[in-house]
Formats: structure tokens, C-alpha cells, sequence
């Protein structure tokens, strides 16, 4: 699937389990790093490793511990209830 460090954007999404255009929207928003060649976006197998969650970068370990954080902000005492269950 992986050819010289690069992926394609149907690959990516069939590896993934989801939609071309999803990738596409994704790649489109900079939520996905890729780069054009000719007529097609090729995705680096770096990405690919964050995007699989086998290596987080800094960047990727803020963005988690601030959705974890605003996750406990708002639920809490969800949380703390569900933990006694």
C-alpha cells in the first residue's frame, strides 16, 4: 500500500474506512498534510503514521491534552459519576 513513502488519497481513505471526499475535505483544510503532483495529492508516510496514532508529534500531544482538558471542564461530574458506577 505504502510506495516509497507516499500514499494516495484513495488509498489513505480505504486504509482509514472512510470516503475519498472526506480525505479530500481534509486535505483541502490543511486538517491533512498533503502535496500535488500533477493531478493527484500524495500523503508522506510520516502523516500517515500520526494520522494512525503510532507516533504523536508535540503539536498532536496539545491538541490532546486540550480536548481532554475540555472534556473534564465540561463533564466532570459526568465523569466522576460514571466512575463510581
Amino acid at each position: 500500500m505504502v510506495r516509497k513513502g507516499y500514499i494516495t488519497i484513495p488509498e489513505l481513505a480505504r486504509l482509514l474506512g472512510v470516503s475519498r471526499i472526506t480525505v479530500y475535505k481534509r486535505v483541502k483544510k490543511g486538517q491533512i498534510p498533503a502535496t500535488r503532483v500533477g493531478k493527484i495529492y500524495v500523503i508522506t508516510d510520516l502523516t500517515i503514521r500520526n494520522i494512525l496514532g503510532k507516533r504523536v508529534t508535540p503539536k498532536g500531544k496539545q491538541r490532546i491534552a486540550a480536548a481532554v482538558h475540555k472534556v473534564v471542564r465540561e463533564y466532570g461530574e459526568v465523569l466522576k459519576r460514571l466512575g463510581k458506577e
